[in-house]
Protein backbone atom coordinates (compact mmCIF):
# COMPACT_ATOMS: atom_id res chain seq x y z
CA UNK A 1 0.00 0.00 0.00
CA UNK A 2 1.59 3.81 -0.84
CA UNK A 3 1.91 4.90 2.47
CA UNK A 4 2.08 8.80 1.41
CA UNK A 5 -1.92 7.94 0.09
CA UNK A 6 -2.87 6.58 3.47
CA UNK A 7 -1.56 8.94 6.28
CA UNK A 8 -1.89 12.04 4.32
CA UNK A 9 -5.60 11.21 5.01
CA UNK A 10 -5.38 9.58 8.18
CA UNK A 11 -8.53 8.11 9.85
CA UNK A 12 -10.50 10.70 11.52
CA UNK A 13 -13.88 12.07 11.96
CA UNK A 14 -16.10 12.60 8.71
CA UNK A 15 -15.12 16.84 8.76
CA UNK A 16 -11.85 15.63 9.25
CA UNK A 17 -12.10 13.33 6.19
CA UNK A 18 -13.25 15.70 3.81
CA UNK A 19 -11.45 18.22 4.76
CA UNK A 20 -8.53 16.12 4.02
CA UNK A 21 -6.95 15.95 0.17
CA UNK A 22 -8.91 14.02 -2.38
CA UNK A 23 -7.18 11.33 -4.38
CA UNK A 24 -7.15 11.25 -8.10
CA UNK A 25 -6.42 8.62 -10.47
CA UNK A 26 -2.69 8.05 -10.05
CA UNK A 27 -2.32 8.14 -6.72
CA UNK A 28 -5.36 5.44 -6.25
CA UNK A 29 -3.90 3.25 -8.76
CA UNK A 30 -0.52 3.63 -6.82
CA UNK A 31 -2.75 2.35 -3.73
CA UNK A 32 -3.84 -0.25 -5.71
CA UNK A 33 -0.84 -1.91 -6.91
CA UNK A 34 1.11 -0.56 -3.87
CA UNK A 35 -1.68 -2.31 -1.64
CA UNK A 36 -0.80 -5.50 -3.55
CA UNK A 37 3.03 -5.66 -4.37
CA UNK A 38 4.43 -5.80 -0.72
CA UNK A 39 6.30 -8.82 0.76
CA UNK A 40 4.05 -11.89 -0.87
CA UNK A 41 5.97 -10.94 -4.60
CA UNK A 42 9.57 -11.72 -2.71
CA UNK A 43 8.60 -15.26 -2.19
CA UNK A 44 6.41 -16.13 -5.22
CA UNK A 45 9.16 -18.35 -6.56
CA UNK A 46 9.28 -20.90 -3.55
CA UNK A 47 5.46 -20.47 -2.95
CA UNK A 48 4.13 -21.32 -6.16
CA UNK A 49 6.63 -23.91 -6.98
CA UNK A 50 6.47 -25.75 -3.45
CA UNK A 51 4.15 -28.13 -4.55
CA UNK A 52 2.77 -27.66 -8.49
CA UNK A 53 4.97 -27.86 -11.59
CA UNK A 54 5.56 -24.67 -14.27
CA UNK A 55 2.51 -26.29 -16.01
CA UNK A 56 0.72 -26.02 -12.88
CA UNK A 57 1.59 -22.38 -11.77
CA UNK A 58 0.51 -21.24 -15.41
CA UNK A 59 -3.06 -22.60 -14.82
CA UNK A 60 -3.21 -21.15 -11.34
CA UNK A 61 -2.38 -18.18 -12.73
CA UNK A 62 -5.04 -18.18 -15.73
CA UNK A 63 -7.77 -19.32 -13.28
CA UNK A 64 -6.95 -16.07 -10.49
CA UNK A 65 -6.13 -13.71 -13.82
CA UNK A 66 -9.90 -14.33 -14.86
CA UNK A 67 -11.20 -14.71 -11.42
CA UNK A 68 -9.52 -11.47 -10.10
CA UNK A 69 -10.51 -10.03 -12.94
CA UNK A 70 -13.63 -10.64 -12.68
CA UNK A 71 -13.48 -9.15 -8.82
CA UNK A 72 -11.94 -5.97 -10.06
CA UNK A 73 -14.60 -5.37 -12.53
CA UNK A 74 -17.11 -5.71 -9.59
CA UNK A 75 -15.41 -3.22 -7.24
CA UNK A 76 -15.43 -1.28 -10.57
CA UNK A 77 -19.01 -1.64 -10.99
CA UNK A 78 -20.25 -1.62 -6.98
CA UNK A 79 -18.06 1.86 -6.88
CA UNK A 80 -20.06 3.65 -9.28
CA UNK A 81 -23.63 1.82 -8.69
CA UNK A 82 -23.58 2.52 -5.15
CA UNK A 83 -21.31 5.33 -4.18
CA UNK A 84 -23.01 5.66 -0.70
CA UNK A 85 -21.39 2.51 0.51
CA UNK A 86 -17.57 3.95 0.46
CA UNK A 87 -16.14 1.88 3.14
CA UNK A 88 -14.56 -1.61 1.75
CA UNK A 89 -16.19 -4.48 0.66
CA UNK A 90 -17.97 -5.91 4.43
CA UNK A 91 -20.44 -2.53 3.34
CA UNK A 92 -21.32 -4.27 0.53
CA UNK A 93 -22.01 -7.44 2.36
CA UNK A 94 -24.00 -5.93 5.06
CA UNK A 95 -25.72 -4.27 1.86
CA UNK A 96 -26.68 -7.13 0.24
CA UNK A 97 -27.14 -10.05 2.99
CA UNK A 98 -27.87 -8.63 6.44
CA UNK A 99 -25.79 -7.28 9.21
CA UNK A 100 -24.53 -10.09 10.81
CA UNK A 101 -23.56 -11.01 7.31
CA UNK A 102 -21.53 -7.84 6.61
CA UNK A 103 -20.40 -8.13 10.79
CA UNK A 104 -18.56 -11.54 9.85
CA UNK A 105 -17.53 -10.19 6.46
CA UNK A 106 -16.20 -6.88 8.26
CA UNK A 107 -14.56 -9.20 10.94
CA UNK A 108 -12.62 -11.85 8.62
CA UNK A 109 -11.37 -8.57 6.49
CA UNK A 110 -9.67 -7.32 9.80
CA UNK A 111 -8.46 -10.63 10.59
CA UNK A 112 -6.66 -10.90 7.61
CA UNK A 113 -5.25 -7.40 7.55
CA UNK A 114 -3.30 -8.25 10.93
CA UNK A 115 -2.96 -11.36 10.63
CA UNK A 116 -1.08 -10.22 7.23
CA UNK A 117 0.92 -8.08 9.18
CA UNK A 118 2.52 -10.80 11.33
CA UNK A 119 3.48 -12.44 8.30
CA UNK A 120 4.81 -9.01 7.14
CA UNK A 121 7.15 -9.40 10.05
CA UNK A 122 8.28 -12.33 9.80
CA UNK A 123 8.95 -11.99 6.39
CA UNK A 124 11.23 -9.14 7.27
CA UNK A 125 13.23 -10.42 10.03
CA UNK A 126 13.75 -13.39 7.84
CA UNK A 127 15.16 -11.01 5.24
CA UNK A 128 17.26 -9.79 8.17
CA UNK A 129 18.99 -12.82 8.83
CA UNK A 130 20.91 -12.20 5.54
CA UNK A 131 22.71 -9.99 7.05
CA UNK A 132 22.26 -10.84 10.89
CA UNK A 133 22.14 -14.39 11.48
CA UNK A 134 21.03 -14.32 14.89
CA UNK A 135 17.17 -13.60 13.43
CA UNK A 136 17.12 -16.83 11.60
CA UNK A 137 13.56 -18.14 9.99
CA UNK A 138 12.19 -14.76 11.15
CA UNK A 139 10.45 -16.27 13.74
CA UNK A 140 13.05 -16.83 16.71
CA UNK A 141 12.96 -14.84 19.89
CA UNK A 142 15.33 -12.04 18.62
CA UNK A 143 12.95 -11.98 15.53
CA UNK A 144 10.00 -11.61 17.74
CA UNK A 145 11.46 -8.93 20.11
CA UNK A 146 12.71 -7.08 17.19
CA UNK A 147 9.29 -6.99 15.30
CA UNK A 148 7.34 -5.86 18.98
CA UNK A 149 9.84 -2.70 19.36
CA UNK A 150 8.82 -2.10 15.23
CA UNK A 151 5.32 -2.69 15.80
CA UNK A 152 4.86 -0.16 19.19
CA UNK A 153 6.92 1.68 17.40
CA UNK A 154 4.67 2.25 14.36
CA UNK A 155 1.82 2.04 17.00
CA UNK A 156 3.02 5.10 18.61
CA UNK A 157 3.36 7.28 15.49
CA UNK A 158 0.23 6.85 14.74
CA UNK A 159 -1.12 7.98 18.30
CA UNK A 160 0.58 11.15 17.70
CA UNK A 161 -1.28 11.71 14.82
CA UNK A 162 0.75 11.63 11.93
CA UNK A 163 0.44 13.40 8.56
CA UNK A 164 2.49 12.97 6.08
CA UNK A 165 5.23 9.80 4.97
CA UNK A 166 5.97 11.16 1.34
CA UNK A 167 9.75 10.17 1.77
CA UNK A 168 8.48 6.74 3.18
CA UNK A 169 6.29 5.96 0.52
CA UNK A 170 9.11 6.94 -2.26
CA UNK A 171 12.15 4.94 -0.89
CA UNK A 172 9.54 1.80 -0.32
CA UNK A 173 8.16 2.26 -3.72
CA UNK A 174 11.69 2.56 -5.46
CA UNK A 175 12.76 0.13 -3.10
CA UNK A 176 9.86 -2.14 -4.31
CA UNK A 177 10.03 -1.76 -8.09
CA UNK A 178 13.97 -1.72 -8.68
CA UNK A 179 15.00 -4.74 -7.58
CA UNK A 180 11.89 -6.33 -9.14
CA UNK A 181 12.17 -5.10 -12.55
CA UNK A 182 15.91 -5.78 -12.76
CA UNK A 183 15.10 -9.42 -11.48
CA UNK A 184 12.74 -9.56 -14.25
CA UNK A 185 15.01 -8.65 -16.80
CA UNK A 186 17.82 -10.68 -15.89
CA UNK A 187 15.74 -13.73 -15.42
CA UNK A 188 14.76 -13.14 -18.89
CA UNK A 189 17.88 -13.19 -20.03
CA UNK A 190 18.76 -16.07 -18.01
CA UNK A 191 15.67 -18.31 -18.72
CA UNK A 192 16.39 -21.92 -19.41
CA UNK A 193 13.66 -23.20 -21.54
CA UNK A 194 14.80 -26.75 -21.20
CA UNK A 195 14.75 -26.30 -17.38
CA UNK A 196 11.41 -24.80 -17.88
CA UNK A 197 9.46 -27.53 -20.18
CA UNK A 198 11.38 -30.55 -17.86
CA UNK A 199 8.69 -32.45 -16.08
CA UNK A 200 6.47 -29.63 -17.03
CA UNK A 201 3.73 -30.94 -15.51
CA UNK A 202 5.36 -33.00 -12.64
CA UNK A 203 4.28 -36.15 -13.49
CA UNK A 204 7.74 -37.93 -12.06
CA UNK A 205 10.10 -36.60 -9.44
CA UNK A 206 14.07 -36.07 -10.08
CA UNK A 207 13.96 -39.92 -9.53
CA UNK A 208 11.30 -40.97 -12.36
CA UNK A 209 8.92 -42.03 -9.77
CA UNK A 210 5.66 -40.74 -8.79
CA UNK A 211 5.71 -36.43 -8.77
CA UNK A 212 3.95 -33.92 -7.49
CA UNK A 213 0.41 -35.35 -7.96
CA UNK A 214 -3.10 -34.95 -10.07
CA UNK A 215 -3.13 -31.44 -11.76
CA UNK A 216 -5.60 -30.07 -9.72
CA UNK A 217 -3.93 -31.04 -6.72
CA UNK A 218 -0.93 -28.85 -7.61
CA UNK A 219 -3.10 -25.74 -9.28
CA UNK A 220 -5.03 -26.15 -5.87
CA UNK A 221 -1.44 -25.50 -3.81
CA UNK A 222 -1.12 -22.15 -5.81
CA UNK A 223 -4.35 -20.62 -4.94
CA UNK A 224 -4.15 -19.37 -1.71
CA UNK A 225 -0.69 -18.16 -2.57
CA UNK A 226 -2.05 -16.22 -5.31
CA UNK A 227 -4.83 -15.21 -3.41
CA UNK A 228 -2.48 -13.38 -1.12
CA UNK A 229 -0.45 -11.83 -3.27
CA UNK A 230 -3.88 -10.01 -5.03
CA UNK A 231 -4.89 -9.22 -1.03
CA UNK A 232 -5.77 -5.49 -1.32
CA UNK A 233 -7.13 -5.44 -4.97
CA UNK A 234 -10.39 -3.55 -2.94
CA UNK A 235 -7.83 -0.76 -1.79
CA UNK A 236 -9.05 1.77 -3.63
CA UNK A 237 -12.57 0.82 -2.35
CA UNK A 238 -11.77 1.10 0.74
CA UNK A 239 -10.67 5.16 0.60
CA UNK A 240 -13.35 5.91 -2.36
CA UNK A 241 -15.05 8.35 0.22
CA UNK A 242 -12.23 10.10 -0.44
CA UNK A 243 -11.87 9.88 -4.19
CA UNK A 244 -12.00 13.08 -6.12
CA UNK A 245 -13.89 11.55 -8.71
CA UNK A 246 -15.87 7.97 -8.15
CA UNK A 247 -15.18 6.68 -11.36
CA UNK A 248 -11.49 6.60 -10.64
CA UNK A 249 -11.91 4.12 -8.35
CA UNK A 250 -12.90 1.73 -11.12
CA UNK A 251 -10.42 2.10 -13.36
CA UNK A 252 -7.43 2.54 -10.37
CA UNK A 253 -9.15 -1.11 -9.53
CA UNK A 254 -8.80 -2.41 -12.94
CA UNK A 255 -5.32 -0.96 -14.20
CA UNK A 256 -3.80 -1.76 -10.74
CA UNK A 257 -4.79 -5.42 -10.92
CA UNK A 258 -3.15 -5.69 -14.58
CA UNK A 259 0.25 -4.31 -13.82
CA UNK A 260 0.40 -6.34 -10.46
CA UNK A 261 -0.75 -9.40 -12.25
CA UNK A 262 2.03 -9.07 -15.48
CA UNK A 263 4.57 -8.25 -12.53
CA UNK A 264 3.44 -11.70 -10.58
CA UNK A 265 3.26 -14.20 -13.92
CA UNK A 266 6.60 -12.97 -15.04
CA UNK A 267 8.58 -13.19 -11.36
CA UNK A 268 7.01 -16.54 -10.45
CA UNK A 269 7.33 -18.82 -14.24
CA UNK A 270 10.80 -17.07 -15.01
CA UNK A 271 12.27 -18.89 -11.87
CA UNK A 272 11.12 -21.62 -12.75
CA UNK A 273 13.24 -21.28 -15.99
CA UNK A 274 16.48 -20.65 -13.71
CA UNK A 275 15.80 -23.32 -11.10
CA UNK A 276 14.26 -26.55 -10.84
CA UNK A 277 11.23 -27.26 -8.84
CA UNK A 278 12.64 -29.01 -6.14
CA UNK A 279 15.53 -26.37 -6.22
CA UNK A 280 12.75 -23.69 -5.30
CA UNK A 281 10.65 -25.27 -3.18
CA UNK A 282 13.66 -25.38 -0.95
CA UNK A 283 14.71 -21.63 -0.93
CA UNK A 284 13.76 -19.67 2.24
CA UNK A 285 11.88 -16.35 2.59
CA UNK A 286 12.58 -14.49 0.47
CA UNK A 287 12.99 -17.03 -2.36
CA UNK A 288 13.58 -14.41 -4.69
CA UNK A 289 17.02 -13.80 -3.15
CA UNK A 290 17.97 -17.27 -3.67
CA UNK A 291 16.78 -17.20 -7.48
CA UNK A 292 18.93 -13.48 -8.08
CA UNK A 293 21.83 -15.29 -6.30
CA UNK A 294 22.05 -18.20 -8.16
CA UNK A 295 21.98 -15.46 -11.54
CA UNK A 296 24.85 -12.71 -10.42
CA UNK A 297 26.28 -13.91 -6.95
CA UNK A 298 25.79 -12.71 -3.24
CA UNK A 299 25.36 -9.68 -4.14
CA UNK A 300 22.06 -10.66 -5.71
CA UNK A 301 20.49 -12.06 -2.71
CA UNK A 302 21.76 -8.69 -0.41
CA UNK A 303 19.66 -6.87 -3.04
CA UNK A 304 16.68 -8.17 -3.31
CA UNK A 305 16.38 -8.88 1.06
CA UNK A 306 17.08 -5.07 1.18
CA UNK A 307 14.39 -4.26 -1.51
CA UNK A 308 12.13 -6.62 0.44
CA UNK A 309 13.27 -5.29 4.45
CA UNK A 310 12.01 -1.49 2.97
CA UNK A 311 9.05 -2.69 0.79
CA UNK A 312 7.66 -4.96 3.61
CA UNK A 313 8.56 -1.95 6.11
CA UNK A 314 6.32 0.85 4.25
CA UNK A 315 3.58 -2.15 3.57
CA UNK A 316 3.70 -2.99 7.48
CA UNK A 317 3.32 0.80 8.45
CA UNK A 318 0.05 1.28 5.35
CA UNK A 319 -1.22 -2.27 6.75
CA UNK A 320 -1.43 -0.78 10.25
CA UNK A 321 -3.19 2.24 9.19
CA UNK A 322 -5.37 0.10 7.38
CA UNK A 323 -6.15 -2.44 10.28
CA UNK A 324 -7.25 0.30 12.26
CA UNK A 325 -9.75 1.79 10.00
CA UNK A 326 -11.38 -1.45 9.36
CA UNK A 327 -12.69 -1.62 13.22
CA UNK A 328 -12.97 2.26 13.03
CA UNK A 329 -14.98 2.72 10.73
CA UNK A 330 -17.24 -0.50 11.56
CA UNK A 331 -17.86 1.05 15.44
CA UNK A 332 -18.92 4.51 13.69
CA UNK A 333 -21.56 2.99 11.30
CA UNK A 334 -22.40 0.44 14.47
CA UNK A 335 -21.18 -2.99 13.03
CA UNK A 336 -19.15 -2.90 15.82
CA UNK A 337 -18.95 -1.82 19.46
CA UNK A 338 -18.37 2.10 20.08
CA UNK A 339 -15.59 1.95 21.71
CA UNK A 340 -13.98 1.18 18.53
CA UNK A 341 -14.74 4.49 17.12
CA UNK A 342 -13.01 6.60 19.72
CA UNK A 343 -10.50 8.64 18.94
CA UNK A 344 -7.72 10.18 20.73
CA UNK A 345 -6.81 13.82 20.93
CA UNK A 346 -4.70 13.81 18.11
CA UNK A 347 -7.84 12.48 15.87
CA UNK A 348 -6.28 9.16 15.65
CA UNK A 349 -8.16 6.03 16.23
CA UNK A 350 -6.99 5.07 19.52
CA UNK A 351 -8.50 2.23 20.73
CA UNK A 352 -8.93 0.48 17.16
CA UNK A 353 -5.29 0.77 17.35
CA UNK A 354 -4.64 -0.68 20.43
CA UNK A 355 -7.20 -3.39 20.08
CA UNK A 356 -5.17 -4.37 16.65
CA UNK A 357 -1.74 -4.36 18.13
CA UNK A 358 -2.26 -6.17 20.86
CA UNK A 359 -3.65 -9.21 18.38
CA UNK A 360 -0.50 -8.50 16.56
CA UNK A 361 1.91 -8.59 19.71
CA UNK A 362 -0.16 -12.04 20.69
CA UNK A 363 0.36 -13.60 17.10
CA UNK A 364 3.80 -12.68 17.05
CA UNK A 365 4.58 -14.62 20.20
CA UNK A 366 2.45 -17.34 18.56
CA UNK A 367 4.66 -17.50 15.98
CA UNK A 368 7.81 -18.78 17.54
CA UNK A 369 5.92 -21.91 18.03
CA UNK A 370 5.45 -22.37 13.45
CA UNK A 371 7.77 -24.21 11.61
CA UNK A 372 6.66 -22.23 8.81
CA UNK A 373 5.35 -18.81 10.38
CA UNK A 374 5.48 -16.76 6.80
CA UNK A 375 3.65 -19.25 4.78
CA UNK A 376 1.23 -20.08 7.71
CA UNK A 377 0.08 -16.25 8.60
CA UNK A 378 -0.35 -15.56 4.97
CA UNK A 379 -2.61 -18.88 4.46
CA UNK A 380 -4.78 -18.03 7.57
CA UNK A 381 -4.87 -14.26 6.62
CA UNK A 382 -5.75 -15.18 2.51
CA UNK A 383 -8.95 -18.00 4.10
CA UNK A 384 -10.57 -14.73 6.09
CA UNK A 385 -10.11 -12.13 3.51
CA UNK A 386 -12.26 -14.94 1.93
CA UNK A 387 -15.94 -13.70 3.31
CA UNK A 388 -15.57 -9.82 1.63
CA UNK A 389 -14.36 -11.40 -1.77
CA UNK A 390 -17.21 -13.84 -2.29
CA UNK A 391 -19.72 -11.71 -1.12
CA UNK A 392 -18.83 -8.75 -2.64
CA UNK A 393 -19.18 -10.67 -6.43
CA UNK A 394 -22.24 -12.01 -4.75
CA UNK A 395 -23.43 -8.89 -4.44
CA UNK A 396 -22.99 -7.24 -7.50
CA UNK A 397 -24.56 -10.26 -9.10
CA UNK A 398 -27.85 -9.89 -7.20
CA UNK A 399 -27.85 -5.79 -7.95
CA UNK A 400 -27.48 -7.19 -11.53
CA UNK A 401 -30.29 -10.06 -11.45
CA UNK A 402 -32.78 -7.75 -9.40
CA UNK A 403 -32.39 -4.57 -11.67
CA UNK A 404 -31.14 -2.54 -8.63
CA UNK A 405 -29.49 0.68 -9.24
CA UNK A 406 -29.89 0.02 -13.20
CA UNK A 407 -31.92 2.29 -15.35
CA UNK A 408 -34.62 0.96 -17.44
CA UNK A 409 -33.91 -1.32 -20.09
CA UNK A 410 -30.17 -0.87 -19.15
CA UNK A 411 -28.22 -4.09 -20.17
CA UNK A 412 -27.62 -6.15 -17.47
CA UNK A 413 -26.25 -9.81 -19.16
CA UNK A 414 -22.66 -8.32 -18.81
CA UNK A 415 -22.49 -7.46 -15.03
CA UNK A 416 -24.97 -11.08 -14.81
CA UNK A 417 -21.93 -12.48 -16.09
CA UNK A 418 -18.74 -10.99 -14.14
CA UNK A 419 -20.70 -11.28 -10.89
CA UNK A 420 -21.45 -15.12 -11.34
CA UNK A 421 -17.49 -15.42 -12.51
CA UNK A 422 -16.53 -13.66 -9.31
CA UNK A 423 -18.45 -15.37 -7.45
CA UNK A 424 -17.82 -19.10 -8.52
CA UNK A 425 -13.94 -17.99 -8.37
CA UNK A 426 -14.63 -17.29 -4.93
CA UNK A 427 -16.46 -20.23 -3.95
CA UNK A 428 -13.60 -22.40 -5.57
CA UNK A 429 -10.92 -20.60 -3.50
CA UNK A 430 -13.04 -21.44 -0.07
CA UNK A 431 -12.77 -25.36 -2.05
CA UNK A 432 -8.79 -25.10 -2.76
CA UNK A 433 -8.01 -23.50 1.05
CA UNK A 434 -8.94 -26.89 2.38
CA UNK A 435 -11.04 -28.46 5.35
CA UNK A 436 -8.07 -27.88 8.14
CA UNK A 437 -7.47 -24.24 6.90
CA UNK A 438 -11.09 -23.43 6.98
CA UNK A 439 -11.82 -24.95 10.68
CA UNK A 440 -8.63 -23.10 12.21
CA UNK A 441 -10.51 -20.08 10.59
CA UNK A 442 -13.60 -20.49 12.31
CA UNK A 443 -12.12 -20.43 15.55
CA UNK A 444 -11.10 -17.13 14.99
CA UNK A 445 -14.75 -15.94 13.79
CA UNK A 446 -16.12 -17.56 16.67
CA UNK A 447 -15.23 -14.76 19.02
CA UNK A 448 -16.73 -12.27 16.75
CA UNK A 449 -19.96 -13.36 17.70
CA UNK A 450 -19.77 -11.89 21.03
CA UNK A 451 -18.47 -8.65 18.94
CA UNK A 452 -21.52 -8.49 17.57
CA UNK A 453 -23.66 -9.07 19.85
CA UNK A 454 -22.37 -5.99 21.90
CA UNK A 455 -23.07 -4.06 18.86
CA UNK A 456 -26.24 -4.74 18.26
CA UNK A 457 -27.36 -4.40 21.98
CA UNK A 458 -25.59 -1.02 22.23
CA UNK A 459 -27.90 0.29 19.07
CA UNK A 460 -30.79 -1.39 20.49
CA UNK A 461 -31.58 -3.97 17.95
CA UNK A 462 -32.33 -7.12 17.78
CA UNK A 463 -28.99 -10.00 17.74
CA UNK A 464 -30.17 -12.09 15.25
CA UNK A 465 -32.74 -12.96 12.99
CA UNK A 466 -33.90 -16.43 12.17
CA UNK A 467 -31.37 -17.01 9.58
CA UNK A 468 -28.41 -15.52 11.24
CA UNK A 469 -29.22 -17.19 14.73
CA UNK A 470 -28.17 -20.49 11.88
CA UNK A 471 -25.14 -19.25 10.63
CA UNK A 472 -23.76 -17.85 14.05
CA UNK A 473 -24.52 -21.53 15.53
CA UNK A 474 -22.72 -23.24 12.36
CA UNK A 475 -19.76 -20.57 13.15
CA UNK A 476 -19.86 -22.06 16.90
CA UNK A 477 -19.83 -25.64 15.35
CA UNK A 478 -17.58 -25.55 13.24
CA UNK A 479 -14.77 -23.73 16.18
CA UNK A 480 -15.45 -26.52 18.49
CA UNK A 481 -14.54 -29.24 15.98
CA UNK A 482 -11.41 -27.57 15.12
CA UNK A 483 -10.71 -27.23 18.82
CA UNK A 484 -11.45 -30.51 18.98
CA UNK A 485 -9.59 -31.68 16.05
CA UNK A 486 -6.50 -29.66 17.43
CA UNK A 487 -6.95 -31.00 20.94
CA UNK A 488 -6.66 -34.76 19.76
CA UNK A 489 -3.57 -33.40 17.06
CA UNK A 490 -5.69 -33.95 13.70
CA UNK A 491 -5.03 -30.96 12.48
CA UNK A 492 -2.07 -28.37 13.65
CA UNK A 493 -2.57 -24.78 14.51
CA UNK A 494 0.58 -23.74 13.85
Amino acid sequence: MTTADIVTTPTTSDAGAQAGHKLTLMPLIALVVGSMIGGGVFNLPSDMSRAASPGAVMVGWVITGIGMLMLAFVYQNLANRKPDLNVGPYAYAKAGFGPFVGFNSAWGYWLSAFLGNVAYAVAIFSALSHFFPVFGDGNNLASIVGASLCLWLVHALVLKGIKQAAFVNVVATVAKLVPLFLFILLAIIAFNWDKFTFNFWGTTDSEGAGGLGRIIDQVKSTMLVTLWVFIGIEGASVYSARAARRADVGRATVIGFIGALGIYVLVSLLSTGVLAQSELADLKVSSMAGVFASLVGPWGAALINIGLMVSVGGAFLSWSLLCAEIPYSCGKDGTFPKWFARENHNGSPANSLWATNSLIQLFLVLSFFSQSAYQFFYFIASVAILPPYVLSGAYALKLALAGDSYRAGEKRGRDVLIGTLATIYGLWLVYAAGLEYLLMCAILFAPGIIVYAKARRETGQQVFSGREIVLAIVIVVLALIAAWLIWIGRISPL
